[in-house]
């Protein structure tokens, strides 16, 4: 309706709301989403994807950025298709890139957004941001597949999102596959009190706070498997995010405004994730965080359950940060703030809205004191985020051939326990780039001069690197750092530390078996408080030494930097 009716037993309006019945929706099953199979350049009226099956004429598709800005995302009609070479109905604005370079794949994801059974609401929703929402009740089951939802969800509305699990339960058999959610005003797939969901290969973009949304932390084995996220926002009205990485004490770090958090649903939407992940025990595999105004995917893991589990018994006997991950495989994080967060938690009473979260999975997650437990995070690919590839917090992870390229910083990990574990992070068999042959969109005289887009183009001179060490024991090994050399315009290095750290780096982090290629070792940047990262220039920084295991770093085996 035009004008919203009243609300409907309590459930809200402009829904489709289920309660003790099932909900079936299956629409014709389109080819999701693909990549790019070359470069499309600026200008270009036609692409060429890897898998064009089953789109026609007329159907409306979307190009993820391939650069820092997650808004050169692009929309655009088929007006014609041979084979996978499709035509598009009006010249692209910007070049998405299309190739696999120095070994990291940045082939841009296309996604498509038409199915042939559409939910939406009226278009006064474009200006009240009052969307319709799609929810499924206690005793409910709900099946989705080929549905397009378009102005859904309701701004500012608790429990009002476009499609929404909610304190379900047991949902084990129930899914969302092969749809489209775009344009919406509150999130995207909210599970709520529901495990063993499974939400697969979807299509999200222009899309409004947290989008694909564990809700309490009391939600486990829900699988996300082939989803692709593109543009992810955090207000409706174009409000800037406040993009924070927050360093030990609490503090912004470079980049980010000072403004509170306000007009969002809960404070972490002023940094929006893609994928917002609040209980470990679930499982990500190959999905893509295409372009979020603020994260990719965040694991901000509360120490209870809470919202409508708050001081439960179900609540109390929960560890979110104790528990091991259960997989997170094969994930891509690009155009983002910061691509992969580990860390930081809701906080409702703190400025920014979040405060540090360490993890440690332990055997028995309520006994402190029980066998800790690895948690190995695979597969992880994440460029062109204008601060962080992967910023950690927590105890015994493992991260195995991950390959970070084109950040300002690739990756960093900071303690939870103070050296209570034998390490807090093992990076191993990856690789870091610096600069690829992706040179984006230079759009300031700067990056214009530069020859690239620069990951924080108000600073041009910043120093990008690519690993640094940080509190308590950090090991790397068998890692290839390409393409990180000083230029006129910036310094830079393939191993360095957090800028200005005032806490305590162990003697005992090391490197072994690393291999450099056009790439500077090891970089210390100079004290300089525009682009300090941590809270306020401490000298503990100039303690930090880093050892030589087997003289592949710089000059023999057992030196220290």
């Amino acid at each position: 309706d035009e004008v919203p009716n009243e609300e409907i037993e309590g459930m809200g309006d402009r829904g489709i709301m289920v309660e003790g019945g099932t909900l079936s929706l299956h629409g014709d099953r389109k080819n999701s989403w693909t990549r790019l199979a070359k470069t499309a350049e600026a200008g270009s009226t036609s692409i060429k994807v890897q898998n064009a099956a089953d789109w026609r004429v007329g159907d409306v598709i979307v190009l993820a950025s391939t650069d820092f800005d997650p808004h050169q995302a692009e929309r655009r009609t088929i007006a014609g298709i041979h084979g996978n070479t499709i035509t598009l109905d009006n010249k692209l604005e910007y070049m998405h890139f299309g190739k696999v370079t120095y070994g990291v794949d940045e082939r841009g994801e296309v996604g498509m957004l038409t199915r042939n059974i559409l939910i939406q609401a009226s278009p006064d929703a474009e200006k009240t941001f009052f969307g319709g929402h799609v929810m499924a009740m206690v005793t409910s089951k709900m099946y989705i597949s080929g549905v397009e939802f378009n102005r859904m969800g309701q701004n500012m509305h608790l429990a009002r999102y476009p499609v929404h699990w909610h304190l379900v339960g047991e949902g084990k058999g129930q899914y969302i596959e092969d749809s489209a959610i775009h344009d919406t005003y509150s999130r995207c797939v909210t599970i709520h009190g529901t495990n063993d969901v499974r939400v697969q290969n979807n299509v999200t973009y222009n899309t409004v706070g947290h989008c694909f949304f564990l809700e309490d932390g009391i939600e486990t084995g829900n699988q996300y498997v082939h989803n692709l996220g593109i543009l992810t926002k955090c207000h409706p009205d174009g409000k800037p995010c406040i993009p924070t990485n927050l360093a030990a004490a609490g503090e912004p770090r470079a980049g980010t405004n000072g403004q509170a958090a306000k007009d969002v649903l809960i404070p972490s939407d002023n940094t929006a994730s893609t994928f917002w992940i609040t209980n470990p025990d679930n499982i990500y595999v190959d999905n893509v965080a295409a372009g979020s105004e603020a994260t990719g995917f965040w694991m901000s893991l509360p120490e209870h359950p809470t919202g409508a589990f708050l001081n439960t018994d179900i609540s109390k006997a929960t560890w979110p940060r104790r528990t091991k991950f259960r997989e997170f495989k094969g994930n891509v994080a690009h155009s983002n703030y910061d691509a992969f967060m580990f860390d930081r938690n809701e906080a409702p009473n703190l400025t920014f809205g979040v405060t540090g979260s360490s993890q440690t999975g332990l055997e028995n997650p309520a006994d402190p004191n029980s066998k800790p437990l690895v948690s190995v995070f695979e597969d992880l690919t994440a460029y062109k985020n204008r601060n962080g590839g992967i910023w950690g917090r927590g105890e015994m992870r493992i991260f195995r051939n991950v390959k970070l390229a084109d950040n300002a910083i690739g990756f960093t990990h900071a303690s939870g326990a103070f050296g209570r574990y034998a390490f807090t992070s093992r990076v191993v068999d990856s690789l870091f780039v610096g600069e690829t042959e992706n040179i984006g969109n230079p759009r300031t005289d700067a990056e214009k001069a530069y020859g690239r887009s620069l990951p924080k183009p108000e600073m041009p001179d910043y120093p990008i690197r690519g690993y640094e060490f940080y509190d308590y024991r950090h090991d790397v090994e068998n890692v290839t750092f390409r393409n990180f050399e000083d230029n006129a315009t910036r310094k830079t290095g393939a191993i360095s530390y957090l800028m200005y750290t005032t806490f305590g780096v162990s003697s005992n982090n090391s490197v072994e078996h690393v291999k450099f290629i056009n790439a500077k070792p090891v970089y210390f940047p100079p004290m300089e408080r525009k682009w300090g990262s941590d809270n306020g220039g401490s000298t503990a920084y100039k303690t930090a030494v880093i050892r030589d295991k087997d003289g592949s770093f710089v000059d023999g085996p057992n030196c220290y930097v």
